[in-house]
């Protein structure tokens, strides 16, 4: 294929950011298109949390690249990124979920990841959780969090070091045949490719532009508390919940809505029942008691078979979305992965099973969160 020269990104969040930046420092003249300002979207409502803890060799691989490329990152302008265990655990009664688990584990050893089965007792000694309630635990010790903020401003910064230039504060749809940006009725900007990076907007851009794709956006909610967390990233698979430790003291999540939502019209404010019963699981896993800080909510994309959409859609037109909540953890490596794509590179390509072609885009199928162990493959995260 012909590498082009000029190409528009569409969306600035962890993934347009990225592979804007990529694409720029292989070559390219790059354009990134943001509505509102970079980082605006569901990056900024994102938790942060990366680690490699997955059952799947594909997804494996990309997570071993996310990960070596924070850790390089690390140290860079204000971005760092804190290396935390990650612990997934069943609670006692949840048999399901501790059998899963078990397997999930099994599977993350065969693919080489530093995995761990652990019981209460053995949880216990190692962290300062409460431990009494659980069943079977993994601990997953290549991993950690970051502030997606941060992660923004430092590509940002790299982006406009590399030459790209920044559109921001306008609306824009997407053209094919040709590919191109339109800000209005009357102008078009023509360029060689471009690539839709719009969180769960990337559909409606698609689909405007008469390439439908398989997404649906659901709503998730998260919070910070005040309080004092020392311990490990926590992801309890039998309430499907989760904290991690945050500059304020912890950051949780739970609230997962999984219906379809509404893109351009949901509650971007946290419930009342999440804020409650949330900060009730933080005091009885973390025994600590928080205070709210702020509490907010989110859209994720979803897909058929929870694998992302990432590659071609039509001749020149890209799109890289769906992560089930894991955009920000992957945002590294697609953004490398894409960038490589396009410009030919012959040893750095998209995973096949991500081509969003696969799907004719009008499937129905039922939203399923991201993170998960009891589910009927087994796998701790789709």
């Amino acid at each position: 294929m012909d590498v082009p020269e000029r190409v528009a990104v569409v969306g600035a969040g962890a993934v347009g950011l990225t592979v804007a930046h990529d694409l720029a420092t292989g070559g390219a003249r790059v354009t990134l298109f943001e509505r509102d300002t970079p980082g605006s979207g569901m990056t900024g409502r994102a938790a942060g949390i990366c680690y490699d803890a997955y059952a799947e060799d594909i997804d494996v691989s990309v997570a071993d690249r996310a990960m070596t490329r924070i850790r390089s990152l690390s140290g860079t302008g204000g971005f760092t990124f804190h290396e935390t265990p990650y612990v997934f655990l069943a609670r006692d009664g949840d048999d399901a979920a501790a059998t899963a688990l078990t397997e999930a584990v099994e599977r993350m050893r065969v693919h080489g990841r530093d995995v761990s089965t652990a019981t209460a007792d053995e949880l216990g000694e190692r962290f300062p959780i409460r431990t009494d309630d659980v069943a079977l635990a993994g601990v997953a010790e290549n991993a950690g969090w970051a502030d997606p903020a941060a992660y923004v401003d430092l590509f940002v910064e790299k982006c406009e070091q590399t030459g790209v230039e920044f559109r921001v504060g306008d609306a824009v749809s997407v053209r094919a045949d040709p590919p191109g940006v339109a800000l209005d009725d009357e102008r078009t900007d023509a360029f060689d490719a471009v690539v839709v990076a719009a969180g769960v907007h990337s559909r409606s851009l698609l689909v405007d532009a008469g390439y439908p794709i398989a997404l649906k956006p659901y709503r998730v909610q998260a919070l910070v508390g005040t309080c004092d967390y020392r311990g490990p990233t926590v992801y309890d698979a039998t309430a499907e919940s989760y904290l991690r430790p945050h500059p304020a003291g912890v950051l949780a999540g739970d609230g997962v809505e999984p219906v379809e939502a509404d893109p351009d019209e949901w509650d971007e404010t946290a419930d009342d029942w999440f804020v409650r019963d949330t900060l009730d699981a933080v005091q009885q896993r973390a025994e600590t008691a928080p205070t709210v800080e702020r509490a907010w909510a989110g859209l994720c994309g979803a897909t058929p078979d929870r694998n992302p959409l990432v590659g071609e859609v039509t001749d020149g037109v890209y799109v890289a979305s769906g992560w089930h909540g894991h955009g920000f953890m992957w945002a590294p490596a697609i953004g490398e992965l894409l960038a490589g794509e396009l410009l030919g590179k012959t040893d750095v390509a998209v995973p096949d099973p991500f081509d969003p072609r696969r799907f004719d885009g009008d499937e129905s199928f039922a939203v399923v969160e991201g993170m998960t162990v009891a589910d009927d493959d087994a796998e701790t995260t789709r």
